[in-house]
This record gives structure tokens, sequence and C-alpha cells, in this order.
């Protein structure tokens, strides 16, 4: 038995993820920029979006995102996309206990790193980290990322958090898939492949 980490997020063109649904999103450091991804939503968007949860076998948030997560997908309807959400396994990782009222929502209490690596080992499938930048930096830190699945705008936001921050922890990538959508969005799909390799062009 073992999971397969995968982190699903959005990211600009310079590598922002922070406050991509609205406004209020995420705020944080004066963030002036939020709001970003909306006008590039589409139909391939959504197309892709969907099968990215058909393939999990559970989902993995950190407490900001399971807020904003929480507060709309159990109003959807079944057959708007609610069934698969709603009825998946949940984790979400906190420092200090919580209460999940989103169905099937399972709390991961301690540091992130030891409870997700706990999870990785004593479940099957893939887990989907979706958004949650400061959660992605620890399992990054930690080396527990097996895939990414990064939807890419067209848009260069200049400042905000990156999904590859200073301190994450250097690795090899392997390009596994693409696809553009009508609005302009690359999906790109990669799989930890090691370590860096390093050359010369001299």
């Amino acid at each position: 038995m073992a999971g397969r980490l995968v982190v699903s997020t959005f990211v600009s063109l310079d590598g922002v993820m922070q406050g991509p649904g609205g406004p209020g999103e995420d705020d944080s450091n004066d963030f002036p920029h939020g709001g970003w991804l909306p006008p590039h939503v589409d139909e391939g968007f959504g197309r892709i979006m969907g099968e990215q949860l058909d393939r999990a076998a559970s989902m993995l948030l950190g407490r900001r995102s399971y807020d904003i997560l929480s507060s709309y997908w159990p109003g959807v309807p079944d057959e708007e996309g609610g069934a698969k959400i709603n009825g998946m396994p949940k984790y979400v990782t906190t420092r200090t206990p919580m209460d999940a009222t989103w169905n099937n929502t399972h709390v991961l209490v301690g540091d992130a790193a030891h409870t997700v690596a706990d999870l990785k080992r004593d479940t099957d499938g893939v887990i989907l980290v979706q958004g949650s930048s400061d959660l992605i930096r620890t399992l990054q830190r930690a080396e527990l990322v097996d895939e990414y699945r990064l939807l890419v705008f067209p848009v260069v936001l200049g400042e905000g958090k990156r999904l590859f921050a200073e301190g994450t922890a250097p690795a090899g990538l392997r390009l596994t898939g693409s696809a553009t959508t009508e609005a302009g969005v690359v999906h790109l799909t990669y799989e930890r492949a090691g370590k860096p390799r390093y050359g010369s062009v001299a």
C-alpha cells in the first residue's frame, strides 16, 4: 500500500500561485492581483479539472484551502461535479485541532511533513493536493511530491507567492503530458525524476 502525492495548482507565467480565484482569496502582504484566473476559464479548463478529480482517490488540503473549498462544494449538485469531490476522502493538515464539517473529511494534526508521509504510506491511489501554497512548500522540502499537474495561465503578476520558492529541495522532473486550452492555459504534467542533472555548454 502506498499513495502517490500529486500537486495540482494554478500558476502565472512567473510562477505565482497566490489568490487565483478572487480579490479576497489571499491578500496577504497586500497582494493586489487576486482573481487572475477566472477570465481564462473555459470548457477546456473544466474538462482538465474534471479529469484530475476523476483520477484522484483522495484530496489533501491546507487549512486555508480547506476553508475555501468547504464553503463552496457541499452545495454543488451531484450532476455538476459535487458527487465526486464531496464523496471522496479529504484530509486537511493543521497544527491545532479543528472541527471539520465537510463530508468525509479527516483532520491530520501535527507537523505536515510527518503526517503526510504517514498518509502516503497508509493510503492507496492518487492523493490530490489542490492549491495550498504553504502546504506544498512543506511537501517540497520533505521531498514528498511525486507529480505536478500545473495549469499555467498567460499572465505575469510580478509579485506574490511562488510555487517553487527559495528553499525548495532541488529535484529533476520529467514532462509526461501537455495540453493547451482555447483560452491559452497550458496544462503541464511532470513526474519526479531524481536529482537535477548538470552540465556545460562549453
